[in-house]
């Protein structure tokens, strides 16, 4: 009773609660009230990152060739298990994150709670490294090109999380046809997908861990896919404020060196589960 009582409060107390800040604040409090909810994501924070717990499955990686959206590096469609969960974290790596482990912010857009961009692949390497060291030799990483679709489609067969409609998609995402260029957006002000992640469509492209290859898919095995061994480029997914709505499709991939850093590329992170 004295739990229910004390959940009651605190609901009323966050109605108003629209900020990042405040809904790291709103979980955390959830967490120690045993607070429920029609979605039972379970959440873990290191170093004031919160992620979110995926569950392991299967699903069908890139797009059919007869869709008009689809480009020959997305096929062929083909199944991919992940075969263990993982933590993922609910937003891009905030600026307010990273100048925590690094002691700098090279974002371009400068705010607290808005997604670091000016990154390149290197340098997120280098904020892991800091970061396990921190947390005792935690395992992060940057996920794989196939964790990443896998927890961006949450489920989802379609263009997009939510669906195939881009008339839907402001309601995820900040892109280009919306007018929102110019710069990134604080993180989690739109809607999160069904397994509670936020701006896996737009905002800012996030570097995975794998090398890009053209034609990988063609030879790709169905369990845990990691990419090639080697490469000259390393891939990234999601779109961005810049970009045009169908390049913010689940199954979108695209590359550059790691060395490249602009202001609409930043992370976000995995977290292996002990």
């Amino acid at each position: 009773m004295e739990r229910t009582r004390n959940y009651a409060i605190f609901i009323n107390a966050v109605i108003f609660m629209n900020t990042y800040l405040q809904k790291k604040i709103y979980l955390i409090l959830c967490a120690f009230l045993y607070c429920q909810s029609s979605h039972a994501f379970e959440y873990k924070t290191f170093s004031g990152i919160l992620f979110v717990k995926i569950n392991a499955g299967c699903f069908l990686m890139g797009k059919d060739t007869d869709l008009k959206e689809s480009s020959p590096v997305e096929q062929p469609q083909h199944k991919v298990c992940i075969s263990h969960p993982y933590y993922l974290s609910e937003t891009e790596i905030t600026q307010n994150q990273w100048e925590s482990i690094m002691g700098s912010n090279p974002s371009k857009s400068k705010s607290l709670y808005k997604p670091v961009e000016r990154v390149s692949w290197n340098d997120a390497q280098e904020f892991i490294q800091r970061l396990n060291a921190k947390e005792g030799g935690r395992s992060f990483r940057l996920p794989s090109e196939a964790e990443w679709e896998y927890a961006a489609r949450a489920g989802s067969k379609d263009l997009y999380s939510f669906g195939s409609k881009s008339k839907d998609l402001s309601d995820y995402g900040w892109y280009g046809d919306e007018g929102y260029g110019g710069a990134s957006h604080q993180v989690a002000l739109k809607k999160p997908n069904s397994w509670g992640l936020y701006d896996m469509h737009g905002n800012v492209w996030e570097w995975v861990q794998d090398w890009y290859g053209s034609d990988y898919y063609a030879m790709s095995p169905e369990n845990d896919p990691r990419g090639p061994d080697s490469g000259q480029y390393k891939s990234y997914r999601g779109g961005s404020w810049v970009g045009k709505a169908v390049n913010l499709r689940s199954s979108l991939r695209y590359s550059g060196l790691p060395s490249m850093r602009t202001s609409d590329i930043g992370i976000r992170l995995l977290h292996e589960m002990d």
